[in-house]
């Protein structure tokens, strides 16, 4: 019989991404999906990209009772709302966590960027969700948290050199990413009316991402390196573009650089190497395109993902995988699209 899985909070883009991927992944069946503002209504009223496709319905259903009848949750909530639903099913179920609410490992820093948290006492039953990072943790997990989409960017274009030690002083990551980052609901600042034509950094030195970026990288390196982090919003509606600028603790060649990176991710399905990073190439999948460039003791080192699928629901169904024991491409081997 197949593993049920069930996703709460499953209207927004974040949800029907998930819903994408698992209704054609073939080994996994999803028997409940819950949204507060859709209750009852059809899911392809919803996602009308997944007409003919699924009769499910919305339900409300309490999250205790959807747990006794699935065998892996997805929580695809806003951020501090997964950390009080949480506690009532924890123990009973696997879970999947796409918030931040049980990614960062001090809880001072989480509530300096997002506000109380209210399970502090959980955050140590949670492994980190990015596959690449952290596979042999993800396999014997029961709760695993997914990395947001800029640190999924950011520390894939950076882990190899992280690992090596050769990282060294300022580390400079300039991320630009999609309006659909900013989730389902408009704001006049995220509205895509408003950013269509535009271009801007937000949030400069305050983004809430970049502790995530520095506790995934300096945990492999030696940590001998200060991360800068900006965030630009793009005139465009899906994707992550990242640019990472680093000083090296001794010059190196382009061959000895794309061989660190081969050694890296020699075995990484979904981290592809290639001459020039576009993120129009990895939309809709769950491919992260990485560049290579260096001069003596500099390299710039961009990626590409979309973010709600590498950055979001495709690392979640990978990390679903992984747990239930199934190939971890299960579902995800499916190319972008071009033009």
């Amino acid at each position: 019989m197949k593993p049920k899985v069930a996703i709460i909070g499953a209207s927004g883009y974040v949800g029907g991404e998930l819903l994408r991927l698992l209704l054609s992944h073939g080994q996994v069946s999803v028997t409940k999906v819950t949204s507060s503002s859709n209750c009852a209504k059809k899911v392809s009223d919803v996602h009308r990209n997944l007409h003919n496709l699924t009769d499910l319905q919305f339900s409300d259903e309490p999250v205790e009772q959807v747990a006794k009848e699935v065998d892996l949750m997805f929580f695809a909530l806003p951020h501090c709302t997964s950390m009080d639903l949480v506690p009532k099913v924890i123990g009973k179920t696997m879970i999947v966590d796409l918030s931040a609410d049980f990614r960062l490992e001090d809880p001072g820093v989480f509530e300096k960027f997002y506000g109380r948290h209210s399970s502090k006492g959980l955050l140590d039953k949670f492994v980190c969700g990015l596959p690449e990072l952290n596979r042999a943790a993800i396999k014997k997990a029961r709760n695993v948290s997914v990395p947001g989409c800029f640190p999924t960017g950011a520390i894939l274009a950076l882990l190899p050199l992280a690992k090596s030690g050769l990282l060294a002083s300022n580390v400079i990551i300039d991320s630009k990413t999609g309006s659909s980052g900013s989730g389902k609901t408009p704001s006049e600042s995220t509205h895509h009316p408003e950013r269509a034509q535009d271009f801007k950094a937000y949030n400069v030195f305050s983004h809430r991402h970049q502790p995530e970026i520095e506790q995934g990288l300096k945990s492999q390196g030696n940590g001998a390196f200060d991360i800068t982090f900006v965030a630009h919003s793009a005139p465009m509606a899906r994707g992550i573009f990242t640019t990472a600028y680093a000083f090296l603790q001794r010059p190196i060649t382009k061959p000895e650089l794309k061989e660190i990176y081969g050694k890296c991710y020699g075995k990484e399905f979904f981290i592809r190497l290639v001459d020039q990073a576009r993120s129009n190439v990895v939309k809709g999948t769950n491919f992260c395109d990485i560049g290579l460039d260096c001069s003596g003791r500099k390299v710039v080192i961009t990626s590409a993902i979309d973010n709600l699928v590498r950055g979001a629901a495709g690392t979640a169904v990978q990390d679903m995988n992984i747990m239930l024991g199934i190939n971890e491409r299960t579902g995800l081997e499916f190319p972008g699209f071009l033009p």
